[in-house]
């Protein structure tokens, strides 16, 4: 069993600055993706960033040149979002999700509970 755990979240400036941890802990297949998401108020789940094990990036276009993912594997494995030049359009909770991807197929689809992020104006 894979077990996510989010932290990092808070209340900030607009204009400032958080970074998010993702902490791994659990088998994930050696060939996946993590990956960052947010829920606004009122709003569905929405892709902020991810990352594969092979080092590809991907960002959504309302984050890019704001926010930078990450990835580390020792000593565990863990995904991490920092984010810049915060705006109040940003305030939401961001969830940590990883799964593992064979070809087209996914292999184990796992999620955190989520961590809270507030920017005031």
């Amino acid at each position: 069993q894979v077990y996510l755990r989010e932290s990092g979240g808070g209340s900030v400036q607009a204009g400032g600055s958080l970074k998010l941890s993702c902490m791994i802990y659990g088998d994930l297949f050696s060939s996946n993706i993590m990956a960052w998401y947010r829920q606004l108020p009122g709003k569905q789940r929405e892709l902020v960033a991810s990352m594969s094990s092979g080092g590809y990036e991907n960002y959504a276009d309302f984050v890019k040149g704001r926010f930078s993912i990450s990835r580390q594997s020792v000593p565990m494995k863990a995904v991490h979002l920092e984010m810049n030049n915060l705006k109040p359009e940003d305030s939401g909770t961001y969830f940590c999700n990883a799964r593992g991807t064979s070809g087209h197929a996914t292999v184990g689809d796992y999620w955190g509970k989520g961590t809270l992020v507030t920017v005031s104006s």
